[in-house]
């Protein structure tokens, strides 16, 4: 259960340590998982029954909606597990398929009934359900999205192992990439002029108005109108600029630079790779159009022959890496 000291400021504060970047998507995430548990401790206090405010979060690929949800439950400790919503389209019995998912919520919370059900599940490319006159797919992203229903507004639900879980108070979070959503709400958003006291707030009123999700937008992208009513709270996420991307790889606690300096450390070596280095490695990322996703295989590309040389050379004390198109430096003691 959420500590009643624990405020929003607090729940991005730490979200910060982890995830660059999304600061309005963190912010509105913050509060409905306060809202959330303060609602499930409202509720075992006066036994009254409070709506239930699961989660959206839209945005490009590699963003860091994943990153964001399992940094979340980190730091809630609860227990959390993740699903794509294409492998359970795919699955001939689809609620075998999620009850195999709140299976392994359970085991996540060690066997604990009380503690998986105020777990939190991430169901990943939603978007891929959307349906679709003519489309074959479409029907079972449309049966996909009613199965998911019930479990989503809070059901017992009965596993293999013949315990009973209680959905009601598990935090649901889905995210997507909503390829081509941007062009429906082009066509539906229209706000051009509010006037208040102070032309910068009219600015900033216009922008979130137009840049606002709304639940029509999601029903013309193919999402069926009950499924998006579990979703009450929607979070934009914005693609990664080439600074955002660099900063990932630097600046996060447990980022892929800060991983490696540990480990040339313990071999008793200082690696010292120039920002030029990781804003090339940005390059490569943006030119592959995956976000965050394949900068530690890149950097990992870089290292790999470098970390297999050096800890059978004693004498090297330092690398230095000034381009990914150059020689590195070993400088010996």
């Amino acid at each position: 259960m959420l500590d009643p000291a624990i405020k929003p400021s607090a729940i991005v504060r730490y979200l910060d340590q982890y995830v660059i970047g999304q600061e309005e998507a963190k912010k509105i995430i913050a509060v409905a998982v306060y809202a959330h548990y303060r609602k499930i401790a409202r509720a075992q206090a006066d036994a009254s029954e409070l709506a239930k405010s699961n989660v959206l979060l839209i945005g490009p690929t590699g963003t860091g909606k994943t990153l964001l949800c399992e940094t979340l439950s980190r730091f809630l400790a609860v227990p959390f597990v993740t699903a794509d919503a294409t492998s359970i389209a795919q699955t001939r019995y689809v609620s075998d398929e999620i009850e195999a998912i709140l299976q392994r919520l359970l085991d996540k919370a060690g066997g604990e009934v009380e503690r998986a059900q105020r777990g939190i599940v991430f169901i990943d490319e939603i978007d891929k359900l959307k349906g679709g006159a003519g489309q074959p797919r479409a029907v079972s992203g449309e049966s996909v999205q009613h199965a998911l229903l019930k479990i989503m507004e809070g059901t017992p639900v009965k596993l293999a192992s013949g315990q009973l879980l209680d959905t009601t108070n598990i935090l649901f979070i889905c995210g997507g990439a909503f390829v081509g959503l941007e062009d429906i709400m082009a066509k539906t958003h229209g706000y051009g002029f509010i006037a208040t006291s102070d032309g910068d707030d009219n600015q900033k009123i216009l922008e979130r108005l137009n840049s606002r999700v709304k639940p029509t937008d999601l029903f013309e992208f193919g999402l069926i109108p009950e499924f998006t009513g579990r979703l009450p709270v929607i979070a934009r996420f914005q693609d990664l600029s080439r600074d955002m991307l660099v900063r990932i790889m630097t600046e996060p606690r447990n980022c892929v630079y800060n991983h490696f300096r540990e480990i040339f450390g313990n071999e008793g070596v200082e690696l010292e790779v120039d920002r030029r280095v990781f804003q090339q490695i940005a390059d490569l990322a943006v030119e592959y159009r995956t976000g965050a996703r394949s900068l530690r295989g890149l950097f990992e590309e870089l290292i790999t022959p470098i970390l297999y040389a050096v800890p059978d050379d004693p004498g090297v004390k330092k690398v230095e890496i000034a381009s990914i198109f150059t020689e590195p430096r070993y400088l010996r003691g």
